[in-house]
């Protein structure tokens, strides 16, 4: 039987050093009160831990995601490269997706965080429920990871 998708993120979480596993938990509690009705999709993958946020349970409707490894922790916009970003916060260079490094949860409640986040919220492919329960979901695990320390 396999343990609950909460048993797993924490297993997930738990590969971090622990100050870099409590500023996770800490992005991670400040995103559920951003977007509260947001389903979580979480991927333990080769190069970085991954928590999408979107509005149903298909990866492509994530409009950002906290992805973490050994060095910290970022803000993934998926479709960043489509934002107004008057701050100049985005970085990357690709087609489609941009971040933003956070120093911790702070990071995600300045203004212009928050703008970013909204406007990607409103460029979501999918309307994001009203109210409602959001719901927990690993999507992949992989077997060979850089190391999380």
């Amino acid at each position: 039987m396999l343990p609950s998708p909460t048993a797993q993120l924490n297993s997930f979480i738990a590969k971090f050093t622990p100050a870099m596993a409590k500023q996770i938990r800490a992005c991670r509690t400040t995103m559920r009160k951003i977007l509260p009705t947001a389903n979580e999709l979480v991927y333990d993958n080769y190069n970085f831990f991954v928590i999408g946020y979107g509005p149903t349970e298909r990866p492509y409707d994530c409009i950002v995601s906290l992805a973490s490894n050994s060095k910290g922790v970022g803000l993934c916009f998926l479709y960043g490269a489509k934002l107004p970003d008057p701050q100049k916060l985005l970085q990357g260079s690709g087609n489609q997706t941009r971040f933003v490094r956070l120093d911790g949860p702070a990071t995600l409640l300045k203004p212009a965080v928050r703008a970013l986040i909204s406007a990607a919220k409103s460029q979501s492919r999918a309307p994001f429920p009203k109210s409602g329960g959001r719901k927990l979901i690993i999507r992949s695990i992989s077997p060979k990871q850089r190391p999380r320390r």
